[in-house]
């Protein structure tokens, strides 16, 4: 992966864990840009466009979640927490709120440094495009690839980045069932590690979202295996 142009935002309080993931990030050739609170964050980002966010959660000014929060109502720019808090129900309502990963302190740098690029070369990923190149259509599902809308039956539903693109990806090839390792190297461009929860805390979402415009199934759960959309 080419590293030029591709800034990273490091919104961290505690300037020595701010400077070593700064450092991490410049000695792979990387822009790191620190930020110390969630409102100067906040102002940077109105400043200048990102390719990926480091976030602590504990912070002056504003806390993470309200940034993640305030930045989901305008950018789609990957957001990968960095925190002490380590409990599944802390991750699971991080990922809900609009996260993309989560990493536990103290964190190992070789880590680090893995789940960024995992979000990184999701920048150079474009869902499989449909028979016509801009719909797709499954029942009552229409998804408009071009303006990043989905309708089912009439009605539009609000879904976040990695949700439109898990829904992409799905209705590319209805019936078929993806495994979750084939899912994550698609839309996260990594290597599946076996944490299962980012991918189905983003399918329960779905779910979600689908459930309150129909009680009709589209998303099914083949046990052992994967995913498929019927």
């Amino acid at each position: 992966m080419n590293n030029a142009n591709l800034s990273v935002l490091v919104v961290e309080d505690d300037a020595d864990i701010n400077r070593l993931l700064c450092r991490m990030l410049i000695s792979e050739g990387l822009t790191a840009v620190p930020a110390f609170s969630g409102s100067e964050a906040s102002l940077r980002m109105s400043l200048e466009d990102y390719q990926l966010i480091l976030l602590d959660l504990m912070l002056p000014g504003m806390t993470g979640e309200s940034l993640i929060a305030q930045i989901r109502e305008q950018s789609t720019v990957p957001i990968i927490v960095i925190s002490a808090k380590s409990t599944l129900e802390d991750k699971v309502s991080l990922l809900r709120l609009g996260a993309d990963d989560y990493i536990t302190k103290p964190f190992d740098q070789e880590e680090v440094m893995a789940r960024v690029y995992a979000q990184l070369r999701r920048l150079q990923y474009a869902p499989a495009a449909g028979p016509d190149g801009e719909l797709l259509k499954v029942r009552g599902l229409v998804m408009d690839k071009q303006r990043r809308e989905v309708m089912l039956d009439g009605q539009v539903l609000a879904l976040t980045k990695y949700e439109f693109e898990l829904l992409a990806v799905l209705m590319s090839r209805p019936d078929h069932i993806f495994s979750k390792s084939e899912l994550y190297r698609q839309i996260w461009g990594g290597t599946y590690l076996g944490d299962d929860n980012t991918i189905n805390v983003h399918i329960s979402n779905l779910r979600a979202k689908m459930a309150g415009v129909t009680e009709e199934e589209y998303i099914r759960t083949i046990w052992g295996i994967g995913f498929k959309l019927v």
